[in-house]
């Protein structure tokens, strides 16, 4: 027999306390089923996914750790969905978008959206939102470093009905096999998403047989507002104060010169304004993001603003306005590329990031590698299998005021996804990891404490006529440091010929064929220093010393090191 609620508008706090414990549940248990049950290594090992659970009203309620870039596009994509077909909603519909134009990322981001009813009434979405590996366009992979608009960047299913009944679209499905280079891998990546939200509706009936639909929905507002009085109460304790940013993007793809960004935020009573306004429009490389993307990279940095630890849902974004004129590189329109979105989506989260570090020392950091710094190698092994690799590359993050930047970490937009493990790698590509470790040889922000260091990644390439392409943010611009500390070291990729010995040296590459013998190395930056680096402590410059990460002339010259 259901729970009955026992007022109008408020949730007995230990009945909230266990349902929103099994909602955290239900989207664990999504994430499980896809890790498990998706055929790309992009999912299932650097879990380049999320799941979520939405309102009627469909605003965020609980959502899985992975990407922290998808955290603001959930509601966005929905809001497009549901807008597209309004009343027509049934019962075992499944509904699939891409769109980066309509509130998404891009073309390769597809979200499987599922609404969840009781009886004829709707209760809540399901969403599950993950990486394919490829959806056609102009290169393996979908991303051409160097397209202007797009068209050339693939497949786009814009708020598509995928089921109706729970009977799948053949046609849909035909038209995704014939649009993609690798359509087995792209269906057992969609059958992955579809179980997920299926079990998210599974688990959800449940709690609704349990509490009944008025309780439950009475707990998605309360989980909602409660998060939304905490977060207006820390904002509340900050200073008043308007504070902004520069900064530079180093070309994008299509021309190398720099790219001038900036920001305002404003802090007033319990309200954050953060306003774009002056950033240059569109560019002709894919780099820009959609306005979706621009509002989560926001996100995930006012998140980690007010609550860092606690599991996300909208109700912490109620006292956030998000302000940028249309057309812009942070909210491009169609046709403008947004394959590479993340390289501008996390510009304007370090922006953000960077306007904040002074005003919040204790929570924020100097800067850091930024870019993902993603290649993709692509090509056929020596028995004919096509293959196509994707991955992005840890790197140095910033110097607290407190502490030494962390080492070898994700870039800001990626939250939990991980690298690749070398076995994995050697068994799925034609590829053989040669060295895999910080890169010293770039250094880091000296400080009184020092950025973290960037990763040396080494492939050998087994495969004559493998293709590589790739996009990499902060190659001339380096992270910044903060308070006195010195700026980190750069991000780059080369190709090391084989028997020549040959190096390029690349920021963003829109295609070039490798041979069987050379050597892509992938090189990440370290991240900017906090403090004047002659105040740092003796013990911690021979702990380096020790640990081989400076040498004795790097003491010297940027600590004042007086020892032997």
């Amino acid at each position: 027999m259901p729970v009955k609620l026992q007022t109008k508008d408020k949730v007995d706090p230990v009945t909230l306390e266990i349902i929103q414990g099994k909602l955290l549940s239900v989207v664990d248990e999504m994430a499980v089923v896809m890790q498990r049950t998706s055929m790309s290594p992009v999912i299932y090992e650097v879990l380049d996914f999320a799941c979520g659970v939405c309102n009627e009203k469909m605003e965020l309620v609980v959502q899985t750790n992975g990407i922290t870039l998808f955290t603001g596009t959930f509601s966005t994509q929905l809001r497009s969905v549901v807008e597209t077909y309004k009343d027509d909603m049934k019962p075992g519909d499944i509904y699939v978008t891409n769109d980066p134009y309509h509130g998404g990322t891009h073309a390769c981001d597809f979200a499987i959206i599922r609404p969840i009813f009781q009886g004829s009434r709707l209760v809540a979405y399901a969403l599950n939102v993950a990486h394919w590996v490829d959806v056609g366009g102009a290169v393996p992979g979908s991303l051409p470093p160097d397209a202007t608009s797009s068209f050339q960047e693939g497949l786009r299913l814009s708020r598509i009905r995928l089921a109706r009944g729970d009977v799948i679209n053949d046609e849909i499905v035909r038209i995704i096999r014939e649009n993609t280079r690798l359509p087995d891998i792209a269906m057992g990546d969609l059958n992955a998403q579809i179980a997920t939200v299926r079990i998210a509706e599974t688990r959800i009936g449940e709690m609704l047989e349990r509490y009944g639909a008025n309780l439950l929905t009475a707990s998605f507002g309360a989980i909602i507002e409660g998060s939304a009085l905490r977060s207006r109460a820390t904002i509340r304790q900050l200073a008043d104060g308007v504070y902004r940013a520069e900064d530079v993007i180093d070309g994008d793809g299509v021309t190398s010169g720099p790219i001038h960004v900036q920001v305002r935020i404003t802090i007033e009573g319990d309200q954050v304004e953060v306003d774009f306004t002056g950033c240059p429009p569109a560019v002709a490389g894919p780099i820009n993001c959609g306005a979706g993307a621009l509002q989560s990279a926001v996100k995930s940095v006012f998140k980690a603003m007010v609550a860092p630890q606690e599991p996300s849902n909208e109700g912490w974004f109620q006292p956030l306005t998000i302000k940028a004129p249309n057309g812009t590189i942070f909210t491009a329109e169609k046709p403008s590329p947004t394959g590479w979105y993340y390289e501008g989506s996390v510009q304007a989260s370090e922006l953000v990031w960077k306007a904040l570090a002074s005003h919040m020392p204790e929570r924020f950091s100097a800067g850091s590698y930024s870019s993902l710094c993603v290649i993709y190698l692509s090509g056929r092994s020596a028995t004919g299998e096509e293959f196509i690799h994707i991955e992005p590359t840890h790197g140095g993050w910033g110097a607290s005021e407190d502490e030494d930047g962390a080492n070898a970490l994700i870039s800001l937009t990626d939250g939990d996804t991980y690298n690749y493990s070398i076995e994995l790698l050697e068994a799925k590509f034609p590829v053989r990891v040669r060295r895999y470790d910080f890169n010293v040889e770039g250094g880091v922000g000296g400080g009184r404490f020092r950025g973290g260091f960037g990763v040396v990644r080494d492939y050998e390439i087994l495969a004559d006529k493998t293709m590589l392409t790739g996009s990499f943010g902060r190659s001339e611009t380096p992270p910044w440091g903060a308070a006195g500390g010195r700026d980190g070291s750069v991000n780059r990729f080369e190709v090391i010929e084989a028997g020549t010995g040959k190096v390029t040296s690349y920021g963003r590459l829109s295609e070039r064929t490798l041979m069987k013998g050379d050597v892509v190395r992938i090189i990440t930056g370290g991240g900017g220093g906090w403090g004047d680096p002659a105040l740092r402590a003796r013990d911690a410059i021979d702990r380096d010393l020790r640990n081989e990460l400076i040498t004795l002339d790097d003491a010297r010259s940027i600590y004042g090191y007086e020892g032997h």
